[in-house]
């Protein structure tokens, strides 16, 4: 495996259903084989925020630390309509680190 550039959001993407990272020319070799599902574990990608949120919490609920700190990062910047809240974010990245 290749290492992914740094900063790495700019060059890859986070896939929801499985919390794994993949970089961008990976993912786009995946689209251009015709495979539109996560390459990692084949489940569809999400339609909508309510489907993503959805995908996110069910990992956290599993206590997945990459699952966390991503909610963590969704709530400081208001995304997938999340109200910001800077505490929560601490909060769930906090609970990451400690779980590693």
């Amino acid at each position: 495996t290749l290492p992914i550039p740094l900063p790495m959001d700019d060059h890859s993407i986070f896939n929801t259903c499985c919390s794994k990272q993949i970089c961008d020319g990976c993912n786009m070799a995946a689209k251009k084989r015709g495979l539109l599902d996560c390459p990692f574990c084949r489940t569809r990608y999400p339609d909508n925020y309510a489907d993503t949120l959805a995908m996110i919490q069910a990992r956290v609920s599993k206590k997945d630390p990459e699952a966390i700190f991503h909610l963590g990062v969704k709530f400081v910047h208001g995304q997938l309509g999340l109200q910001k809240d800077t505490r929560k974010a601490v909060e769930l990245w906090t609970e990451a680190s400690e779980l590693g």
